[in-house]
């Protein structure tokens, strides 16, 4: 009798359609868990905190009063923004937080589920959702206090400020996808996440978030060129009741990071397990 030899080896094969597909599919189903992850997280930054929820606004806050301190005092000299400058920092570097948030939600949330990543299987695109729903939760208590802000300098309602949160969803969508690119090497070398934090100050600077886009010069280039120009400047034209100038660059933003967020799906569902695992051996 002969017998048979079967030989089994690991299949190296990877079809993104197909990792693409599973990804979505778990992203639906683990709803209730995102929210559980969400609700938790949310009550354990809060429950020991004096000052509460004003944590999630504090940095856009000081950040603007610094410049309207530097800018009333003649440190330094800006161009006219066409608005009253206060709602013009303030709501730059609102947006702006937002925006960096996003891009850090991945990160700092899978990092800080290492504990239950080792121990528990569950879908990992849950720790994602959760992010985004703490984001959702944070952002809308900055543009609450935003538009009392506007309340207070008397600006007039107008329909395009309705877009305005579609604007934003925008930006969210672009920094996920950053955010879930860079999660991985983020989780492996803590080198990412100060390089992230360091490259997001210095482009702030590069992005007309506390002041208005020069009429000429590098800096115009520099900033008409940049993608996060768009991802500001169009949500904080239509809160502030104006034609958005960079209207048809942010919607060539948003679609050229649509393949960048489904590639990020498939690049964290492959390699989160692989860290897993070796964070557990």
């Amino acid at each position: 009798m002969i017998l048979e030899t079967r030989i089994y080896q690991r299949k190296r094969k990877i079809k993104p359609g197909k990792l693409l597909k599973e990804s979505l599919k778990d992203v639906v189903s683990s709803r209730f868990l995102s929210k559980q992850l969400a609700v938790r997280d949310i009550k354990a930054l809060y429950r020991q905190s004096f000052l509460g929820v004003f944590w999630a606004f504090i940095t856009p806050i000081m950040t603007a009063l610094v410049w309207i301190l530097l800018r009333q005092s003649g440190t330094v000299t800006l161009s006219e923004t066409g608005v009253p400058y206060p709602i013009f920092v303030f709501s730059g570097t609102l947006i702006w937080s937002i925006l960096v948030e996003t891009i850090n939600a991945p990160m700092a949330n899978t990092n800080a589920a290492r504990g239950i990543l080792t121990k528990i299987n569950f879908p990992k695109e849950a720790l994602v959702v959760s992010g985004i729903y703490k984001l959702l939760f944070n952002s809308t208590i900055k543009i609450g206090v935003l538009l009392l802000f506007l309340l207070v300098y008397g600006l007039t309602f107008t329909w395009h400020m309705l877009l305005f949160p579609l604007a934003v969803l925008g930006a969210v969508v672009f920094g996920t996808a950053l955010g879930l690119l860079i999660t991985p090497l983020g989780l492996l070398y803590k080198d990412i996440g100060k390089i992230v934090a360091f490259g997001m100050q210095f482009l702030m600077y590069a992005t007309p978030v506390v002041y208005a886009i020069p009429k000429e010069g590098i800096m115009r280039t520099l900033m008409e060129v940049n993608p996060l120009t768009p991802l500001v400047t169009v949500p904080r034209d239509l809160l502030l009741g104006g034609m958005p100038q960079y209207m048809g660059y942010f919607g060539a933003v948003i679609v050229a990071c649509m393949p960048l967020l489904f590639i990020g799906l498939v690049f964290y569902r492959i390699s989160i397990p692989v860290i897993v695992e070796r964070l557990s051996a």
